[in-house]
């Protein structure tokens, strides 16, 4: 190794950990969740007993029908919920009482639904927020650029009501290159974009894919789930199907037109 790479690895907290999720980050199982449950607090399961494992590299889609626990399974991992009942595994380090803020750190990134908007913050402000560091111009451009905006048109605005909801999305999927995540998690970035918007977020995440970052993304959009490298179909807090799109899509575009949730290949079987 370098000794000026051993002495920025020895400065920066942290960085050990993302170097490792950076080469481990295409393994097949990069996130593993192992007996996983979560209860509402008044009572009534939304997980129950979930064992799934996520690979690196990849674009994988959690579908399903609504009410399934979808979004609780992408806060679970993300560590804005904690499971009733199991454990967390990231690349084989249990991260199950880690709180969001210590999962950020280890390279675990979380797309809202309703992206939460600053009003008197810049766009550069909350990349250079994103990134920990001051941005010059050429990075600015790069990471805009790379969700479709414009940086001159876009680094002085504020990031508040007067943004679109496909511009908001855009800047949160921005802020999310600008931290360098290689686990990102975005729950249905579709919601209250218009369909141009929304074409422009397929190319965005095509372009994430091709670097292949390892992304989860909580969807119904067929647009996304056709991009998808694997889906997972999520029904009553448990794994109806998971596999490479070419195998799970068939089943989930039947069921869609017979008008219910495809039974799994797996309960096929039994």
């Amino acid at each position: 190794m370098n000794p000026g790479n051993r002495d920025i690895q020895t400065r920066l907290p942290g960085v050990q950990s993302l170097c490792r999720l950076h080469i481990k980050g295409r393994n097949r199982r990069l996130i593993r969740l192992e007996n996983v449950s979560w209860t509402l607090p008044e009572g009534g399961d939304i997980i129950r007993d979930l064992n799934l494992t996520i690979p690196g590299g990849k674009l994988t889609v959690v579908t399903g029908p609504n009410g399934g626990g979808k979004t609780t399974l992408a806060k679970l991992i993300a560590g804005l919920a904690k499971p009733s009942a199991g454990r967390i595994w990231l690349e084989g380090e249990d991260i199950t009482s880690l709180d969001v803020t210590q999962r950020a750190r280890l390279g675990i990134s979380f797309g809202f639904q309703t992206p939460v908007r600053f009003k008197g913050l810049t766009v550069q402000d909350l990349l250079e927020t994103a990134a920990g560091r001051a941005l010059d111009f050429d990075t600015l451009c790069d990471i805009t650029g790379k969700v479709g905006l414009c940086t001159v048109d876009y680094v002085d605005r504020e990031v508040d009501a007067r943004l679109s909801g496909g511009e908001i999305k855009r800047v949160e999927i921005a802020s999310v290159l600008a931290r360098g995540t290689q686990v990102s998690i975005f729950d249905e970035p579709e919601a209250g974009i218009d369909m141009w918007s929304f074409k422009g977020l397929v190319d965005v995440f095509n372009r994430l894919k091709r670097e292949k970052r390892t992304l989860i993304i909580i969807s119904h959009q067929q647009r996304l789930i056709d991009i998808a490298d694997e889906i997972l179909v999520l029904s009553e807090g448990q794994v109806r199907d998971q596999g490479p799109r070419e195998a799970v899509l068939p089943g989930l575009l039947a069921g869609e037109i017979a008008g219910f949730c495809p039974v799994g290949r797996r309960e096929k079987a039994q």
